[in-house]
């Protein structure tokens, strides 16, 4: 799944900008928006999701299909002979059907991961034609993450999901058109490895038709681009004597290069993967980065920003990276989701680490009973996770990991976000799935997240994964507000964790809501006060416990959720503020994390 580049055989257009959009208020097929210019349409600005861009409630609301459209040229240089042409839509949140002009090419299902149109036999080169993009913002359990839709008696569609961030939809991501040569590079896969000094590349490259060893060309440049290493055939390794390796906080990337030549050693298509040279793995409680023990200091984050939603920003993604930089943490998780190929990107070119996560949160229906009470519905049941969800949610690995396979940064995949896995039926549903995530990338170590009622006496899928990540919120949801308590009851269950499995753990989440600028001589919830003295008693257990090999707290910045009354104007447990403003708790991290990373440094 090649992220579209412009090269000497192939362009790159971008389609970001205003589109006309409109609401799709009653049957999709009925309606037909795309057959025709949208009548009276408002401006939508694409990448951003739609929700909060404008002022009337029933769009912010809309529950079903919108549709986006605008008028695109071919460029006339385009050859119809010799090349193919494809619209890649980055992200259509959670459904999305790609038209020109009257006609449907193609339909995708997943919100967070890329899809492409091949639109070769519907336009030509130096002629305009109509796209159309409708997208469907419906949760159900054929979704993942899932939920449902409730019709009420005025004839309204009603979401209700599982998870605790705002369902925002929409092109929250790039639209592109581009084009290649009709025989061109369709997928690259790169795993690397380090003997002694020597950076080790293996990789295998698919092509749209077959073709001879010889006239598969490989390169590998370093950052001064001069040729390293080279090879021929669409499968192999190259090796590289004194590498430099790609390392936390400090990158250092080569350029993958592969090439198409005819027989004739003319050159046919060309595409290069950023790769850095690194080991990962786990040895009995260690989690090892080129062979040295690594300790995930950082955050679970969100795509979230006010007016946006969920929309991709290049201003703010780098901003938030120069926080992320600024508190000493080298690392973060893609809480709930595959974020922007560019963030991933980016973590590749500055160091940071990554767990990247499916979409598959809200998998629990028992975590609002076990909070607030009430009838235990099942989760793992033909009504709600089913064997076509786990089909669902296996496609969703399934891209994920063809999307983001390449990139250094990427050190553990997390499968899922707490699932209800103490629950009956649990394992049977994940089973195939780590088996898949496996066979996907042998390279890789892998996990899902655990939510805090499946503790280590009552969890039945943890020893089917490599590292242990756990979200505990001891002193806020449960023993609120007394520390001490909290204190004791989380050492003991991260010792009884510890015992059991002897794996690698992370806290890839821990915090408390907290308003800015609240304070209180009593150290109250809800104020910064609190929020230090919190996070200072987490980190002291973290401390005393030797399989503890990092901690990410929850979140790095406030984000929207869906109206709930525990939930004012959205979640409150940010490190900053929605608009990046820092609380008193960013300071004490920029202290601790500065300090462990010159431990790891120096060591």
């Amino acid at each position: 799944m090649l992220k579209p580049q412009s090269t000497l055989t192939r362009e790159l257009i971008s389609l970001d900008g205003l589109w006309k959009f409109g609401l799709v208020t009653g049957d999709l097929e009925e309606e037909r928006p795309w057959a025709r210019p949208l009548s009276k349409p408002l401006e939508c600005p694409v990448p951003a999701s739609y929700n909060d861009i404008f002022v009337d409630r029933s769009i912010h609301d809309h529950v079903g299909w919108v549709c986006y459209q605008r008028q695109i040229i071919v460029p006339r240089g385009w050859s119809q002979e010799r090349e193919r042409y494809f619209v890649r839509v980055e992200a259509a949140t959670h459904r999305g059907r790609v038209y020109v002009n009257d006609t449907f090419v193609v339909e995708h299902i997943g919100g967070y991961t890329p899809f492409d149109a091949d639109i070769t036999h519907l336009v030509k080169p130096g002629e305009a034609f109509r796209l159309s993009i409708t997208v469907n913002n419906e949760l159900t359990n054929m979704t993942i993450p899932p939920g449902s839709v409730e019709v009420l008696t005025n004839g309204k569609k009603k979401q209700t999901y599982y998870h605790d961030f705002y369902n925002y939809a929409g092109l929250a991501r790039s639209v592109w058109l581009y084009n290649v040569p009709n025989k061109h590079i369709v997928d690259t896969t790169i795993v690397t490895d380090v003997q002694g000094s020597t950076g080790i590349i293996k990789y295998t490259v698919e092509t749209s038709e077959s073709v001879s060893s010889e006239q598969v060309e490989i390169s590998v440049l370093d950052e001064n681009e001069n040729v390293v290493a080279e090879a021929s055939g669409a499968q192999g390794e190259v090796r590289i004597d004194s590498a430099n390796l790609w390392q936390p906080g400090a990158a250092y990337l080569y350029q993958f290069k592969a090439q198409i030549k005819s027989a004739e050693e003319q050159l046919v298509d060309t595409y290069s993967t950023a790769t850095g040279i690194r080991t990962i793995g786990v040895r009995g409680n260690k989690f090892l980065i080129n062979n040295k023990p690594f300790y995930f200091t950082g955050f679970g984050k969100h795509e979230d920003t006010a007016v946006r939603g969920k929309g991709h920003d290049q201003a703010y993604m780098v901003h938030d990276f120069q926080l992320v930089d600024w508190t000493g943490a080298n690392s973060f998780r893609t809480s709930h989701y595959p974020y922007a190929e560019e963030v991933m990107e980016f973590a590749d070119r500055h160091g940071i680490v990554v767990i990247d996560e499916t979409a598959a949160v809200g998998l629990n229906l028992a975590i609002s009973s076990g909070l607030f009470g009430g009838v235990v519905t099942p989760t793992w049941s033909p009504d709600y996770c089913n064997d076509q969800t786990r089909e669902v949610h296996a496609q969703a690995i399934r891209e994920l990991i063809a999307r983001d396979k390449n990139h250094a940064c990427v050190v553990l995949w997390s499968i899922a976000n707490e699932p209800s896995s103490s629950e009956e039926g649990a394992r049977e549903y994940f089973e195939p799935l780590v088996k898949l995530t496996r066979e996907l990338d042998p390279s890789r170590p892998i996990c899902f997240v655990n939510v805090m009622f499946a503790t280590y006496d009552k969890d039945l899928i943890s020893d089917l994964f490599d590292v242990l990540c756990l979200n505990r919120y001891y002193g806020w949801y449960v023993n609120m507000g007394d520390l001490e308590t909290a204190e004791s009851k989380l050492e003991e269950e991260l010792l009884g964790w510890e015992k059991k499995y002897g794996k690698p753990m992370i806290m890839t989440e821990y915090g408390a809501d907290t308003l800015a600028g609240l304070h209180s001589l009593h150290d109250l919830p809800w104020s910064e006060d609190f929020q230090v003295r919190f996070y200072e008693m987490y980190h002291r257990v973290h401390d005393r416990v030797e399989s503890m090999i990092g901690e990410q707290v929850w979140n790095f910045a406030d984000f929207q959720t869906s109206i709930q009354i525990f939930r004012i104007d959205g979640n409150k447990k940010g490190i900053f503020t929605r608009d990046r403003k820092p609380k008193a708790i960013a300071h004490v991290l920029r202290e601790r994390w500065t300090k462990i990373k010159a431990q790891w440094e120096a060591a």
